[in-house]
């Protein structure tokens, strides 16, 4: 029988998300694939330093203790897609296995974007380091972001997994954003949401993922009713530019997709890092890399989608 991984949260993740991969990009760069393949044998057996997305992969594969069968159905699934081949790629599965990583289903493609094979793997989340394999993933219309450069610490002792949101442009499409970037109205924008108060907004790139991690935070809370000393350790929040009369629309949308966030911040223009730094989220998404670069030591994801984007690729 199949193994199947359409009721389970599936991350895909690039090495160059999960790992840090400088010193090899250096070396392929600057000497060659034969010189780098000759490095990456040399050097298999040295674990990798990990990564701006390690603390969060590693949060997230520990809710499968959540489990009642941890081996045959963990509630979450990650898996390696790279752009090395098999033998460069074996330093890589390496590493994992030396930070006791449950990941082991890999993908190695020599080069090439692993875009294409996400629907394949009923991928909710593609996380790349390379941006024109996520923009490829997006304008595909299949779930991607491109994890931003960081300096980022993994505390141990720090047990919670915070996961963080944008809303338009990642959780809802771009159809209420269009209409503030058509002609920069407030009033306009305002207008339109109260008009559409009661419509649920269009699902965004990263609806399924969010959907996913509300299962598991429903899993958590009925746990945590038969062993009521268990403290729940994912945590959701909402951070948008959005504020009144707006924050309307988008809590009713949230209640028609069955989606209870543990703390939203509605901002209204308020820069998000003052928040952000506070909130210390364990990964971060936005549409608009401008809300990402002040929170660079942040682990900090850009989602390419929607007019935020093409604005910005027609004014550069």
């Amino acid at each position: 029988m199949a193994y199947d991984l359409t009721e389970k949260l599936v991350i895909g993740i690039s090495s160059s998300a999960l790992f840090d991969l400088t010193e090899s990009d250096e070396v392929f760069r600057t000497q060659g694939e034969e010189t780098y393949r000759g490095y990456q044998r040399e050097n298999q057996d040295n674990p990798l330093v990990t990564g701006v997305a390690y603390p969060f992969i590693r949060r997230l594969l520990k809710l499968n203790e959540l489990s009642d069968d941890l081996i045959n159905n963990p509630l979450v699934e990650v898996i390696l897609l790279s752009r090395n081949d098999p033998d460069t790629g074996l330093r890589v599965m390496n590493s994992i296995e030396h930070y006791n990583l449950s990941i082991t289903r890999a993908v190695f493609l020599q080069g090439q974007s692993a875009h294409k094979y996400i629907p394949a793997f009923d991928i909710e989340l593609f996380l790349s380091a390379n941006e024109k394999d996520v923009k490829q993933a997006i304008d595909a219309g299949y779930p991607a972001g491109q994890i931003l450069h960081g300096d980022i610490a993994d505390d141990i002792d720090d047990t919670q997994l915070r996961v963080a949101f944008d809303f338009d442009g990642v959780l809802a499409d771009d159809e209420s954003e269009s209409v503030y970037k058509e002609n920069k109205n407030l009033d306009e924008f305002y207008s339109h949401e109260s008009t559409k108060v009661d419509i649920a907004h269009n699902p965004g790139p990263l609806k399924n993922l969010i959907d996913r991690i509300s299962h598991i935070q429903k899993i958590e809370s009925n746990y945590k009713l038969q062993n009521p000393s268990y403290e729940p350790v994912l945590r959701v929040s909402i951070v948008t530019a959005r504020n009144a009369p707006s924050h309307k629309r988008a809590i009713n949308t949230m209640r028609a997709w069955g989606i209870l966030a543990n703390e939203v911040f509605f901002m209204g223009g308020v820069e998000k890092s003052k928040v952000l730094e506070i909130l210390k989220p364990h990964i971060f998404f936005d549409d608009q890399k401008l809300h990402l670069t002040s929170a660079s030591t942040l682990p900090s994801v850009h989602i390419p989608f929607g007019i935020a984007n093409k604005v910005v690729h027609n004014e550069g």
